[in-house]
């Protein structure tokens, strides 16, 4: 009986895809290695929003959204925005965002994006019962919130596209959704659950109770900086910041908005990468009653509980990974978030930023780097890498295994654009 061969595999990146692609990496034999220069989930994956949004299947480009777009960019603390310094950087990319805002591409993207979340979850719960760590998933579902029947009825072509893959929800209204969520402000008159919708008990804690299970099936973490990704010899090598070069027969470059930096002296393919910076504060735990996650849609942030406390973040600020945070932005959230949970408490908070790696189509990278198999590319999953995590772990083991995909991948191919 014919095996596949078992590879020496260097990941660069230990957020939440590298982790979870490591420990799919590991579950099929291969020596695995997780280099990252500050350490396991220590940057973005540590303060995300906790969810698996199985059920997001909507690119941001859409024809709605550009709609939206320049009334909301007039607003510099709005749901989105773009540092006027930064715009001239961001043009090409706006490109392609406007491009796949059209009607083709944006119908694309949704029956891509619907593929990959199904196998998303399943790959994600598998994993999750295999490591042991059943009970840090919380299966409260989320509540969408409306402040009048109109907003309800433009997010309407939404709900019919999630019907129509298959995931269930309840519009509610009333003492129905008073039940769901006492507390809530007078001004929101309906709302959407969505009770397949999952979210972690703490981001970090659940990186770090992964990495453990990778970790004991002998994978191995190092803590350096990757300066360059190299080609030649018996193989592909990552050079270190300590001066040092490690050889490997893959390396899978999983550094999510850092991803486009170390690619870039490799390969003349330039691949659309931007960064979502996303701001939240974290409250203590008893700042407010908190039943499951909240999703304010036309404010672009949610309100999610955590053993640790009661995060309050999102919104898209386009800016790169260079400039300064605005911290303006988190403090605009948290009071909105007073206003429409009039008994939260807003002291004692947390504040944080982080950098989503963010594709024009909302559709991550997944394949190997044209002209040199040797070299695996897992990035640009936006705010969604905890949900998709255990996918692109999947997906990618099959590709180092010589497999099929578990899923078409050529919506995801690094070639694209």
């Amino acid at each position: 009986m014919m095996t596949n061969p078992r590879f020496s595999i260097t990941v660069v990146g230990a957020g939440i895809v590298g982790i979870a692609t490591a420990a799919v990496l590991a579950e099929a034999g291969h020596t695995v290695t997780v280099i990252d220069r500050s350490g396991i989930a220590e940057e973005t994956s540590k303060g995300n929003a906790a969810a698996f949004a199985f059920s997001d299947i909507m690119p941001l480009a859409s024809p709605k959204i550009m709609a939206k777009a320049p009334k909301w960019l007039l607003d510099p603390l709005g749901p989105l925005s773009i540092r006027p310094s930064y715009l001239p950087r961001l043009t090409p990319w706006l490109w392609q965002f406007w491009k796949a805002s059209m009607p083709s591409r944006f119908e694309a993207s949704i029956s891509a994006q619907s593929a990959l979340m199904r196998i998303a979850e399943t790959e994600m719960m598998a994993l999750v019962g295999r490591a042991g760590i059943e009970t840090m998933v919380r299966h409260d579902g989320s509540l969408e919130l409306y402040e009048s029947e109109a907003e309800l009825k433009a997010a309407e072509q939404g709900w019919r596209r999630r019907a129509d893959a298959g995931i269930a929800f309840e519009h509610v209204r009333g003492e129905r959704l008073a039940e769901l969520q006492p507390g809530l402000s007078r001004q929101f008159v309906a709302g959407t659950f969505v009770p397949g919708w999952k979210t972690v008990s703490d981001p970090h804690s659940f990186a770090l109770a992964l990495w453990s299970y990778a970790e004991r099936l002998g994978a191995v973490f190092v803590r350096d900086e990757v300066i360059a990704i190299e080609t030649g010899g018996r193989g592909p090598s990552v050079r270190l910041g300590n001066g040092t070069s490690r050889q490997s027969d893959r390396v899978i470059l999983c550094a999510g908005a850092w991803s486009a930096r170390l690619l870039e002296p490799l390969t003349r393919l330039r691949i659309p990468l931007e960064t979502e910076r996303g701001y939240n504060t974290t409250l203590p735990p008893d700042a407010f009653p908190l039943n499951r996650q909240l999703i304010f849609g036309s404010h672009g942030f949610v309100i999610t509980p955590l053993e640790t406390g009661i995060r309050v973040g999102g919104a898209v600020e386009l800016a790169g990974l260079d400039l300064p945070p605005n911290y303006a932005r988190s403090k605009t959230m948290l009071e909105k978030a007073a206003r429409f949970l009039p008994g939260l408490s807003t002291c004692g908070g947390t504040e944080w930023m982080g950098f989503r790696p963010s594709m024009p189509d909302s559709l991550p990278v997944v394949g190997v780097l044209p002209g040199n198999p040797s070299i695996l590319l897992g990035f640009g999953n936006g705010h969604l890498g905890l949900t998709q995590s255990a996918a692109m772990g999947r997906l990618l083991t099959d590709l180092v295994d010589d497999r099929p995909p578990a899923i078409d991948i050529d919506a995801l191919r690094p070639d694209r654009f």
